[in-house]
């Protein structure tokens, strides 16, 4: 990667590193919040199901079409100064989707009952019929987050990647600020309404930027432009894929809810939490750099993308790792400090705590996966990274009906860590031969040293936070926050100066990202 590129990527990421971390500490204030007031029972258990559904038409239509397929194309086009037809695109795709959400909010307004309860038949009638209300309300945040969601795709295109990052800041205060004041008046589906408030949050805060390019909006259909095949060309593979996808959920949820009162809500603060890194970190960096390696591909320049690619996936691997053995070794204490008060029981912590257990150790795999995703989607290649899909879902619902027999909930957790694995493995070996070397030896060392930095830190941070809970005590929150900071401090501390020892290069990538949003606040 040529330098300029290299501070672009890293100024890219470091603003929606910081959005997102600003986001998901909202996102956890949002948590605390709801099951402080309701307790993680089968109340949660029907607000946690009730995004299913919604979502399952949001990543259908707006994740598959806008993350593999509209992207790509609409850059190549700006990259290539072809910006007129880059909008025309841009029109005909945003009126193809809103026509065909209409048409399956429609359907699954219609249709909700029977459809939640084929997803959680586990559910007691009284249950049931509070997740069918929930999921109407949310069905309302689709629209929203389409449009968000092209407004989204269109800025990144145009390297401005602040207010859309900003948009998932307010989508929870949205949540949070609504959820709260309803709440004493029509329960927990005062937070459904602050769902759909926060989605129309977050698409009002990115409208004045995408008016100031010059938006060129046709209210027209031309399916036969040559972008607009493209981006169904690239799509219909991911529309399967992301089925699949959302049937390994709906199998999950189905499991699930067969188990004990609780444990649904169990599973997703779980998966929750081990995804914290992968949005503030490899989202972030798979974000920024995805428009550079689809304008390289675009440029012809293969060698850069595949450098881009490299360091993008190295750094990934560098962060991730580390925050997987954090995880595993801080499970219970964080845990205990974020949820435990309120009606968030001790038994609710060690619940939720199991499972965190095995979904951490698939969390380096998931964060690497989406820069291998992306790459792929760089070169208008999504029926690799589909049908790899395709295959691990079928993996990962064989496991999961394996293995809850054996773990109950932890089950469902570590068949969706070992998928992740083969994913990303199987991901790497095709991207290799798509693209030639990649660099691998370099991949391996910078893999093997985390690991072994990551092992190191997690048994001194293990230690450390068993003496300061024996010397402080966990009673108090207080308490509590000295265990957590300390073994964490702990941890960075020892996982840096063991990288350091090993002269690894990966820290070069965080350390620009620093410094260019240093650069840039003194900037403004």
């Amino acid at each position: 990667m040529k330098p300029g590129q290299s501070t672009r990527v890293a100024q890219a990421a470091s603003i929606v590193m910081l959005a997102t971390i600003a986001s998901r500490i909202l996102g956890y204030v949002r948590e605390v919040v709801i099951y402080a007031l309701f307790g993680q029972n089968r109340l949660t258990d029907a607000y946690n199901a009730a995004f299913s559904i919604p979502d399952f038409l949001y990543m259908l239509l707006v994740g598959g079409a806008l993350s593999s397929a509209f992207i790509p194309v609409f850059s190549s086009y700006i990259a290539t100064e072809r910006e007129n037809e880059a909008w025309e695109v841009a029109s005909t795709i945003l009126n193809v989707l809103v026509i065909l959400l209409v048409l399956g909010i429609a359907l699954g307004m219609t249709f909700t009952p029977q459809l939640i309860e084929l997803l959680v038949p586990g559910f007691d009638p009284a249950t049931l019929d509070l997740t069918v209300i929930l999921t109407r309300i949310m069905f309302f945040q689709v629209m929203f987050m389409v449009l968000g969601g092209i407004t989204m795709a269109i800025l990144n295109s145009y390297r401005n990647f602040f207010y859309p990052a900003l948009g998932s800041v307010l989508y929870n205060i949205g949540i949070i600020t609504v959820g709260w004041f309803l709440t004493p008046y029509i329960g927990i589906a005062g937070f459904s309404i602050g769902v759909v408030t926060g989605a129309a949050l977050q698409v009002l805060v990115q409208l004045p930027a995408l008016l100031r390019l010059g938006v060129v909006y046709t209210p027209r259909i031309n399916l036969r432009h040559p972008g607009v095949r493209k981006v169904a060309q690239l799509i219909f593979p991911v529309l399967i894929g992301l089925s699949v996808t959302q049937l390994n959920l709906f199998v999950n949820q189905n499991l699930a809810s067969h188990l004990s009162g609780g444990l649904v809500a169990a599973l997703r603060t779980a998966q929750r939490l081990m995804q914290l890194p992968i949005g503030i970190f490899a989202i972030s960096v798979a974000v920024a750099a995805f428009p550079t390696m689809t304008a390289q591909v675009a440029r012809g320049e293969i060698n850069e993308f595949k450098r881009t690619l490299s360091l993008s996936l190295r750094s990934v691997l560098y962060v991730t790792l580390p925050a997987s053995a954090g995880l595993i070794a801080l499970r219970t204490p964080i845990i205990r400090l974020l949820f435990e008060q309120g009606k968030f029981t001790a038994e609710a912590t060690q619940a939720t705590a199991y499972a965190l257990f095995f979904y951490s150790l698939g969390l380096f795999a998931y964060g690497a996966t989406q820069v291998l995703n992306r790459a792929f989607y760089s070169l208008h290649d999504t029926r690799t990274p589909v049908t790899v899909g395709v295959v691990t879902i079928a993996l990962n619902i064989a496991l999961n009906i394996l293995l809850i027999s054996y773990l109950e909930h932890g089950g469902l957790a570590l068949a969706y860590s070992l998928a992740g694995i083969f994913n990303l493995l199987l991901l790497l070996g095709l991207l290799r031969r798509r693209a030639g070397p990649l660099g691998g030896a370099a991949i391996i060392r910078s893999f093997s040293q985390s690991l072994l930095a990551s092992i190191i830190m997690g048994i001194v941070v293990g230690w450390v936070a068993s003496y300061l809970g024996a010397e402080v005590g966990v009673v108090t929150k207080a308490g509590q926050a000295i265990q957590v900071m300390g073994a964490m401090a702990a941890g960075v501390i020892v996982y840096g100066l063991v990288t350091l020892a090993m002269r690894m290069q990966e820290p070069e990538l965080v350390i620009d990202m620093i410094k260019s949003r240093l650069v840039r606040h003194r900037g403004h």
